[in-house]
């Protein structure tokens, strides 16, 4: 996938060309899927969202999209993190009213977030923290966002931020230990 081809197709598809978009997300599905592997890695066996399913509902919500100002590939894999996250919030949400609270959908964070060692996490504890980091610094929240569940690379969230990579670098640091202290306050 390159990158000046996506971004001439984002920009294609933000100025009305629909079929931009059917172009556009053949060159994107394998790394939008390759994210979506990665949040659901360490998923129970019988948990019912699978990648593809994660990133059609996200393709679902980002056609639906119409006042985004598409400007790069860094930016859409952004957006598409922020609604790959909606997804897995809504799916946990539907299930933990389901069981009424017995059977939230829980995903494994990685060695890169916790460094304390990887192990399930309550989804919707994590949206609920990272709504409270947003509250205290939104770009902080945006970069988890970008990391975590974009996959972007910090040169590439920091394109999409608008600042530098010793900048993304320090709010990934900060971040992750806010969210370590959120997450599990003892």
């Amino acid at each position: 996938m390159t990158g000046p081809r996506v971004t001439d197709l984002l920009v294609a598809w933000r100025d009305g060309d629909r079929a931009a978009l059917d172009q556009l997300m053949p060159l994107v599905h394998a790394e939008l899927r390759r994210v979506a592997q990665n949040r659901l890695r360490g998923e129970r066996a019988n948990h019912t969202l699978q990648p593809t399913a994660l990133v059609n509902e996200a393709y679902i919500r980002l056609v639906d999209l119409t006042r985004v100002q598409w400007q790069n590939r860094a930016q859409f894999f952004a957006v598409a993190a922020r609604l790959m996250r909606r997804v897995l919030v809504d799916v946990a949400r539907e299930q933990h009213a389901a069981r009424r609270g017995g059977g939230a959908l829980r995903v494994t964070f990685d060695e890169a977030l916790f460094p304390s060692g990887p192990g399930d996490h309550d989804f919707m504890a994590l949206d609920d923290a990272l709504q409270a980091l947003a509250q205290e610094d939104p770009r902080k929240s945006q970069v988890v966002e970008m990391r975590f569940f974009g996959g972007l690379s910090v040169e590439e969230t920091a394109s999409a931020l608008g600042v530098s990579t010793d900048t993304v670098a320090r709010d990934w640091k900060f971040a992750k230990a806010w969210l370590r202290a959120q997450l599990d306050p003892s």
